[in-house]
C-alpha cells in the first residue's frame, strides 16, 4: 500500500512562570496571591491540616481582597493523592464557573496538594493557570519550583501526570513556623540532594549548621538559612530549566529518587517522602562507596549529617528483593537504562547502567556499618 500524503508538524510552546519569595503572605495587605486583581473571582484550594491552622487567615484575606471566592479543602497526606482528589478539584473548578483565562486557581498546601491542584489544572480544558503556594520546606524546595504534576496510580508514585507549570510559585517561609521537626526533616532531605551531587558549599552547611536550622524552622533569618535556601531553590532550578520536559534522562536532580518511590509505597503511610528519598541517598552512598566513587570518610561525613538533620538511613522497607525490583522499575521508565546517579566525593555526581544485585547487597551492607556510625557520632 501507497501512501498518498503526509504531513510532519513541529511547533514550539514557550514556558515562562515566576517563583518569587514574600513574607506573611495571608496578611491582607499583602499583595502577591492577587496578580494584580483586587477585587476578582479566586477559587482556593487547600488541605485540612492547612485548612485547620491557618483556614481562617485564608478566608479572611479572601473576603478583604476578593469579590467571589471559594474554599476547597481536600483531604491530607500521600494516602489521599489519587485520582478521585483531581476529580474532587475538576467538580469544584466547574461549579464555580471558573474563566480559566483569567481566574487562576490558588493552592495552599504541602506538594501533595499542589501536585493535585496542578495536575486537574493542566487538563480542565486543557490548561487553567494556577498559582501555588507551598506550605511546607519540601513544597518550597522542590515541589514548587518544578513543572511536574501528578497523584498515585495503583502502587505507582505519580504514575499518572503531566508537565505543565503554575503561573507563579509564591515561596513564604513563615509558614515553616508551625511544622512539627520531622517534616522540617522531610523537606531538609530534598536540600541534601542537591548538596550531594552538585553543591559542597551546601552540604557544608548543611553538616555544620543542619541541626540549628531544624530546630530554628528557617525562622530566625540568618544568613546561613538564606543560604541554605536560596542555594537549594538556585541549585533546583539551574538543573530543571534546561531540561523542564525530562527529554534528557540522565538528570542529576533523580538522585534519592531511583529506588525511594517503591520504598515510599511499600511504607505507605509510615514513611515521608523526603525520609524515602534519605534511605536511597543512603542506599547510593554505600553503593558508591563500594565502587570506590566515596572514600570512607565522606561516607562517615554523609550518614552523620543524615542523622544530624533527623532523617533515617535504614529502614525493614529496604529488603534486597524489593530494591532490586525497585531499580528494574526505574529503568523501564528511564528508557531501559539505569541512569542511576552516584554521588562521586561530595558536590558531585556520575552516572552508572550496570547496578548489579551484588552491588545492591553490599551497598546494604555498607548501610548497616554506616548507619550504627553515624548513629554513635552524633549521640
Amino acid at each position: 500500500m501507497t501512501i498518498a500524503s503526509a504531513w510532519t508538524v513541529s511547533a514550539h510552546q514557550p514556558v515562562e512562570y515566576r517563583v518569587e519569595t514574600t513574607t506573611d503572605v495571608l496578611h491582607p495587605d499583602n499583595p502577591a496571591l492577587l496578580d494584580g486583581e483586587r477585587g476578582a473571582r479566586r477559587l482556593i484550594v487547600t488541605d485540612s491540616t492547612v485548612d485547620e491552622i491557618y483556614g481562617d487567615r485564608i478566608r479572611a484575606y479572601a473576603r478583604t481582597n476578593l469579590r467571589d471566592h471559594q474554599v476547597l479543602v481536600l483531604p491530607h497526606g500521600e494516602a489521599s493523592k489519587q485520582w478521585s482528589a483531581v476529580e474532587t478539584v475538576l467538580e469544584a473548578v466547574d461549579a464555580f464557573k471558573l474563566d480559566r483565562r483569567r481566574e487562576p486557581i490558588i493552592a495552599i498546601g504541602g506538594g501533595v496538594l499542589t501536585d493535585i491542584v496542578g495536575f486537574a489544572s493542566s487538563i480542565y480544558r486543557r490548561s487553567t493557570p494556577f498559582v501555588r503556594v507551598p506550605t511546607t520546606l519540601i513544597g518550597i524546595v522542590d515541589a514548587s519550583v518544578g513543572v511536574k504534576t501528578g497523584v498515585n496510580f495503583r502502587t505507582g508514585k505519580n504514575k499518572i501526570g503531566t508537565y505543565f507549570a503554575a503561573s507563579r510559585s509564591v515561596l513564604d517561609t513563615t509558614f515553616l513556623a508551625t511544622l512539627d521537626a520531622r517534616h522540617v526533616s522531610n523537606g531538609l532531605a530534598e536540600i541534601l540532594k542537591i548538596a550531594l551531587i552538585k553543591d559542597e558549599r551546601l552540604f557544608d552547611l548543611l553538616e555544620a549548621h543542619g541541626s540549628t536550622v531544624l530546630r530554628s524552622r528557617f525562622q530566625s533569618g540568618t544568613p546561613v538559612e538564606r543560604e541554605v535556601l536560596e542555594r537549594a531553590i538556585g541549585g533546583m532550578l539551574d538543573e530543571l530549566r534546561p531540561n523542564l520536559w525530562e527529554h534528557v534522562l540522565e538528570r542529576v536532580v533523580d538522585y534519592g529518587h531511583t529506588f525511594s518511590p517503591t520504598i515510599e509505597m511499600r511504607a505507605l503511610p509510615e514513611l515521608l517522602h523526603g525520609e524515602a528519598v534519605a534511605l536511597d541517598m543512603a542506599l547510593t552512598t554505600g553503593i558508591a562507596l563500594h565502587r570506590r566513587l566515596v572514600t570512607p570518610e565522606q561516607a562517615d561525613r554523609v550518614f552523620t549529617t543524615l542523622t544530624g538533620l533527623g532523617l533515617p538511613t535504614t529502614h525493614p522497607a529496604m529488603r534486597l528483593d524489593d530494591l532490586v525490583r525497585a531499580l528494574e522499575d526505574t529503568t523501564r521508565h528511564r528508557d531501559g537504562r539505569q541512569r542511576l546517579p552516584l554521588p562521586v566525593g561530595i558536590g558531585a555526581a556520575t552516572f552508572v547502567d550496570d547496578v548489579t544485585r551484588e552491588d545492591i547487597a553490599a551497598g546494604l551492607q555498607a548501610v548497616a556499618v554506616l548507619s550504627t556510625a553515624g548513629l554513635e557520632a552524633t549521640a
